[in-house]
């Protein structure tokens, strides 16, 4: 057992205690091992801010995620020269590793939301419907958008209400790494699940492409006895769970890349936390600091960034070395799971001669 699990354990029972006594109980309280079914949570078992999320729906059942990884590419239609996509906001009970499933709010039953990679100039319609419980939109981070179509509730638009949908249409520019996310109760429903990447890539293709292009979107999360705590509201608890692309390692994935390659890297944080990414083996240049190209005369050689909510890095790095080599974070308690390590936001690369 953890100190961190037998020091809460205990906060528990001395304060179910002294509320007994305060009442005139004459047995002291029992902590509660009810554990609630994936298929079905209630309120009562959720964090004030997800128990309030939740209650607008119908015995909050909520449906187990069918995809099995975040993170994946968003497919569209053409309509009169326009990429039309549809996303549609929808709670589900998520798997962030192996014996840990949680309700999540997604967008299109999966967390991170789905990848939307365009290309600069791009004419773009985004077809979103609500269906949570609870007011929402899309504000798209970064991305040079018209100002009716920036997502702020009550200031560029009426919340998108349960069951309502709403149509965003811009050109997509510029060029470079984004993200798109709830707006509002930000705080709550980015942290439940409401945010993905959004790549635009260059109008004149790059004349030297990386061999290897990943996002890494980086999010924490606490969980604790069935319920799920939002980014901010945890009950002055730290996050117990971290996640590269909805997943906490060892369900993280595997770069594989083979001696020669270069590798890029876009880190995007969604969360509240600062991450300091390291890499073992070799060091990376930041090329793109929130979408915007880093001169190659002014790039940083580093083996370590620190990533800040809302900020995104692109870093290249060439594989020198065979070897199966960490990515992690280095703040210690962000590679754990629920303070066992290893775990967390920590992922391989593997490089192969």
């Amino acid at each position: 057992m953890s100190i961190h699990y037998r020091l809460t354990a205990l906060a528990s029972l001395l304060a179910a205690a002294l509320l007994a006594g305060c009442a005139g109980a004459a047995t002291p309280a029992t902590p509660s091992t009810a554990t609630p079914s994936p298929s079905r949570l209630s309120a009562p078992v959720l964090s004030p801010g997800m128990a309030h999320m939740m209650a607008a729906l119908p015995d909050a059942d909520v449906p187990p995620a069918t995809v099995t990884e975040g993170n994946q590419p968003l497919p569209f239609r053409m309509e009169d020269g326009v990429k039309v996509f549809e996303i549609t906001a929808q709670p589900v009970i998520w798997t962030f590793t192996e014996g840990v499933q949680q309700v999540a709010w997604s967008y299109n039953g999966m967390v991170p939301g789905p990848l939307i990679h365009v290309t600069e100039g791009d004419r773009v319609r985004f077809v979103v419907k609500n269906d949570l419980p609870e007011d929402t939109t899309i504000h798209w981070h970064g991305i040079e958008v018209p100002n009716a179509m920036d997502g702020v509730p009550d200031v560029t638009q009426p919340p998108i209400a349960p069951g309502e949908t709403f149509v965003y249409e811009f050109e997509a520019k510029p060029a470079g790494t984004y993200w798109y996310h709830s707006h509002v109760d930000p705080d709550i429903q980015i942290g439940a699940g409401l945010h993905g990447a959004f790549i635009i890539d260059p109008a004149t293709p790059e004349a030297d492409p990386p061999d290897i292009d990943k996002v890494l979107v980086l999010n924490e999360w606490r969980f604790a006895n069935g319920q799920t705590y939002g980014a901010m509201p945890m009950g002055g608890m730290d996050p117990n769970y971290f996640t590269i692309n909805g997943k906490a390692f060892p369900d993280t994935e595997t770069i594989h890349a083979r001696v020669g390659d270069r590798v890029r890297l876009r880190f995007i944080a969604v969360g509240q936390f600062i991450h300091p990414m390291h890499l073992h083996g070799v060091p990376f240049q930041i090329v793109a600091t929130d979408g915007h190209p880093v001169p190659e005369g002014a790039q940083l050689t580093k083996d370590t960034v620190s990533v800040a909510p809302g900020e995104r890095y692109d870093v290249e790095f060439i594989a020198t070395e065979p070897g199966t080599w960490m990515l992690h974070c280095h703040i210690s308690h962000h590679t754990t799971n629920d303070g066992e390590e290893p775990g967390g936001l920590m992922m391989m690369v593997d490089v192969q001669p």
